[in-house]
């Protein structure tokens, strides 16, 4: 049994981030055929982003407006430049926001983590994500197929018809939450059914907690999980290394602090960004709202790209205090207004029942006169009075929390 899914899992980094930077000013011209991006990229030489510090000079969309920018323009807010009528499908997800669906085989990108997974030609997959109006059970059902896999479109619920499902076809793998595999199991085991045709498993889009992990394992089941999204499929899958995601191929995925678009030390906790390389529906720097970190080095299982922690978090850490919201982009504005800063830190606890914020800031020199212009920044920005405090650089901790709520 093979490996790999093809060779460019395994090919050297340096080749791929040149193969990657070469074909992206190709996705900008493609992208500026749309008119929001062409408003977006105004101004920029797209011919010259051929690196990760170029990149990282375009304005990140972020995937909290997407639902507004589309509602002013609809179907896509101006992001697509194709006809509605010329992709393969069309769909909606929570927001809502509005969905094309290419016309290739694998549009979502996820053989790759099907097959990390141990999906092959021939296995017959129970797919229990929905297939109604949103992508989710089209993103698992063309990745299974793409890899010569037979689907049982089920979708969610109706447990007792997936347990008839089951027993009728022998599905030796399963594509869903962890959470409605579960469920599953335990109707099985209560009423008798027979389930253990199934072997592996691809989890997405609920937390995959290490006790879950092993109850599956003791039934038999090699369990997986996929950081995977409506907008842009398979981001990042698991492999039999078992540590970490390995980013899916065809993308530049960024760690950004969140509120800005300004990348992270790696190692650091910061929000995702994505780029894919589609030129018929183009994400140019989407942050996801969502927090992880990439690991060093290289996966034991042989694939070469970078690999993500997983999900950790939101990066979206509003705030409302004194009945105003309190949001990251405006934390990282005071860091703009004050480059001798840091890693900053806002804190809302309550005290004798009101609202307190204090901002912690890492600085080389402080002063009182410093801590005074940022109180003065902080009150300015955000419109409520706060307290600065200033500590020695590597004091905060790196893990992605801009506004620490603690009022319980």
């Amino acid at each position: 049994m093979a490996d790999h899914y093809d060779d460019l899992e395994t090919r050297d980094p340096v080749l791929r981030e040149a193969a990657l930077f070469d074909h992206l000013p190709d996705i900008l011209k493609s992208a500026l055929k749309a008119p929001a991006y062409a408003e977006r990229l105004k101004g920029i030489d797209v011919e010259s982003i051929r690196d990760r510090k170029a990149l990282a000079g375009i304005p990140v969309l972020r995937k909290a407006e997407l639902a507004a920018l589309q509602n002013a323009s609809l179907p896509f807010g101006g992001f697509v430049a194709q006809a509605p009528g010329s992709f393969s499908r069309l769909f909606t997800s929570p927001g809502p926001i509005f969905e094309p669906e290419a016309a290739l085989s694998d549009p979502w990108r996820a053989a790759r983590g099907l097959f990390a997974a141990g999906f092959r030609a021939g296995d017959i997959v129970l797919n229990t994500f929905s297939y109604h109006l949103t992508p989710g059970g089209f993103i698992m059902d063309s990745g299974a197929r793409a890899l010569g896999c037979a689907v049982i479109p089920a979708g969610p619920g109706n447990t007792e018809q997936q347990l008839d499902l089951i027993e009728a076809y022998r599905p030796g793998a399963y594509c869903g939450t962890p959470d409605f595999l579960k469920i599953l199991l335990d109707a099985a085991a209560e009423s008798g059914r027979d389930t253990s045709s199934i072997k592996r498993a691809l989890m997405s889009g609920a937390a995959f907690p290490k006790s879950l992990q092993e109850a599956f394992f003791e039934k038999g089941i090699d369990a997986y999980q996929a950081y995977a999204t409506a907008d842009l499929g398979f981001i990042a899958y698991e492999t039999s290394a078992r540590e970490g995601l390995v980013v899916n191929e065809d993308l530049i995925v960024e760690i950004v602090r969140p509120g800005t678009g300004d990348p992270v030390p790696e190692g650091e906790v910061g929000e995702i960004v994505v780029t894919s390389l589609d030129p018929r529906r183009p994400f140019i720097r989407l942050a996801l709202g969502d927090l992880t970190a990439v690991l060093p080095g290289r996966s034991p299982c042989g694939r070469t790209n970078a690999r993500i922690k997983g999900w950790m978090g939101r990066a979206d850490q509003a705030a409302k205090v004194k009945g105003m919201f309190v949001r990251p982009e405006q934390v990282a504005e005071i860091g703009r207004r004050h480059p001798e800063l840091g890693r900053l830190r806002l804190l809302i606890e309550r005290q004798r029942e009101t609202d307190v914020m204090t901002l912690a800031a890492e600085c080389e020199a402080a002063s009182r006169t410093l801590a005074e212009a940022v109180e003065s920044t902080l009150r300015s920005v955000t419109k409520l009075k706060g307290i600065v405090t200033l500590v020695a650089p590597g004091t905060l901790p790196a893990d992605g929390k801009v506004i620490a709520d603690e009022r319980g």
